[in-house]
């Protein structure tokens, strides 16, 4: 009996000795892991659990990435960052004033970038609505400054330079030309090189610097045609298929948001917080003590910029006593009643083109009251469109604006008739019985078939001009015509043709019997000039085969 007690007390102390270790090392393995730990309260947490959630809030999800630059965008970033900038340093170096019109030219160029941005976004709005012009509002504004300085620097003796840059700004209508804007980008730098001749004769040998200046600016031009003819050779493209409204887009690249153009589903909401495992949040901040400042109280409204009309009114009421406060001005103080203080104005004699365009880079002056800048010339195609008119006011017929119509416009014209011509394109016009005389202007593609004229058609500045005469005609006088092709009946063998600043040129006469084909006889383009005798003589210079 003594030897079983003793056996079950030997096998008792070996049990309660190995739940204490087993004990002793739970402990150990908690206090290695503390992170782990929980509140004597919490839940069990098996031994065997791999990981437990980190007790940190969660990274907050990043923003998503902005779309990719279009690479239509990405190549005209590129002009700008080289050719552009390159003309802008160049001309930093030459001169102040040259630099400051430099630029201005890169301020148009980032605002034509900023309109080929809008036109990746949106659809093309209608070319005669208000929405379309705010689009190139920026451009038109960036060109008028670059021409600004020149009209404001006349006397400068950097005028040629100056005259040259603002000339070829225009380049940067191209958006608005359709089609083939290339070709308008080419005319554009043709009519700057006439300054910039005149640049590189005055400086070819002493100062090759304005050379290598004038070249720099003839290599945004070419870069720009070789820019359009890759990413737009037709004509500007928007986003018809599915872009936004163009004033919303334009909003979007002038605060710089990456939002993508379409309407998504809404972002996903954020996690749910971690399981706080027991831990209690962590207590609120002690209250302020007792000699604290007192807290806020609610914002003051803010003042309305409208005035008070009832104050208004009330002074309004008041009568004559409302002008009782003036001071009467004695005659001999008014400046319209003698014209000696009009001498004596506080206006200064010489007004700087840097207070004139807010800049300090500009040393030169104008003599006498300074004339502000004026806007630069806008290309046809970026003007307004009108709608097309033809009228009869008197005597005077009036055919303007119209473009490709379709079908041939026709007017029956009297003796006393005059008719006038003037912004019309791919237009076809017959004009029935005999007229006085015929005008057009600022034109192209216009084809004319008269009867018979008492005086004269005189075109002035329409290339791409044709007309048939089927009575008689006594005159044609053509200015800045590019293109034309006149055809004779056989009763006009007699008519004159004046030219000027005029090229290819042809006056086709009918052949000797019905049968035969009608005779192309050019007009002559080159004419050489030889001093005889102290005189001027010219003859028309004949190529040989």
């Amino acid at each position: 009996m003594a030897a079983s007690n003793m056996h079950n007390l030997t096998t008792l102390i070996k049990r309660l000795e190995a739940a204490t270790s087993r004990l002793e090392d739970m402990a150990s393995t908690t206090l290695a892991s503390p992170s782990t730990s929980a509140s004597l309260d919490s839940p069990a947490i098996p031994r065997n659990a791999s990981t437990l959630p980190s007790s940190a809030p969660p990274a907050p999800p990043s923003n998503p990435a902005p779309p990719p630059t279009p690479p239509s965008v990405e190549a005209f970033d590129n002009l700008i960052n080289g050719e552009v900038k390159k003309f802008v340093e160049l001309s930093q170096n030459l001169d102040d004033l040259v630099g400051e019109q430099a630029g201005a030219v890169l301020k148009a160029f980032t605002s034509e970038r900023k309109f080929l941005m809008v036109t990746t976004k949106a659809k093309k709005p209608d070319i005669q609505s208000q929405t379309y012009m705010e689009t190139l509002k920026g451009i038109q504004e960036t060109m008028g400054s670059v021409d600004g300085i020149k009209v404001a620097n006349r006397g400068s003796s950097f005028s040629n330079h100056l005259a040259a840059v603002s000339d070829g700004i225009p380049m940067l209508g191209w958006v608005t030309v359709d089609p083939k804007p290339h070709d308008y980008v080419k005319e554009t730098l043709d009519s700057a090189q006439f300054y910039g001749n005149r640049v590189v004769k005055e400086y070819k040998e002493k100062s090759p610097q304005h050379v290598e200046w004038i070249q720099s600016y003839y290599a945004i031009g070419k870069s720009l045609i070789a820019y359009i003819k890759e990413f737009y050779p037709s004509a500007l493209t928007w986003n018809n298929k599915d872009g936004i409204d163009a004033l919303e887009a334009l909003r979007q690249v002038e605060s710089g948001a990456t939002a993508p153009t379409t309407n998504g589903a809404p972002p996903p909401p954020p996690p749910p917080p971690p399981p706080s495992l027991g831990v209690p949040p962590p207590p609120p901040p002690p209250p302020p003590p007792a000699g604290g400042p007192p807290a806020p109280g609610p914002p003051a409204p803010a003042s309305s910029s409208t005035p008070d009309m009832g104050a208004v009114f009330n002074e309004l009421s008041r009568g004559s006593d409302v002008t009782s406060g003036l001071r009467k001005v004695d005659p001999s103080q008014q400046t319209h009643k003698n014209p000696s203080l009009r001498a004596q104005s506080s206006i200064p004699s010489t007004v700087t083109r840097s207070d004139s365009l807010h800049s300090t880079a500009s040393s030169s002056s104008v003599a006498g009251r300074g004339k502000s800048p004026m806007p630069g010339r806008k290309p046809e195609s970026m003007r307004t469109k009108k709608p097309p008119k033809k009228t009869l006011e008197a005597n005077k017929w009036l055919i303007e604006n119209f473009d490709d119509p379709g079908s041939i416009l026709e007017i029956e014209a009297s003796i006393s008739h005059s008719i006038l011509i003037t912004k019309c394109r791919k237009t076809t016009i017959r004009v029935v019985g005999k007229a006085n005389a015929i005008s057009i202007d600022s034109s192209s593609s216009v084809s004319l078939i008269i009867d018979s004229l008492v005086s004269s058609v005189d075109v002035i500045k329409t290339p791409k001009f044709e007309m048939q005469v089927l009575g008689t005609l006594p005159t044609i006088l053509m200015d800045q015509v590019d293109g034309a092709s006149v055809y004779l009946g056989p009763e006009s063998q007699g008519t004159e043709v004046f030219t000027s600043k005029c090229s290819q040129v042809n006056v086709n006469v009918p052949g000797k019997t019905d049968e035969d084909d009608y005779r192309e006889c050019p007009v002559p383009e080159q004419i050489k000039t030889v001093i005889k005798n102290g005189a001027a003589v010219s003859e028309i210079v004949e190529h040989a085969g």
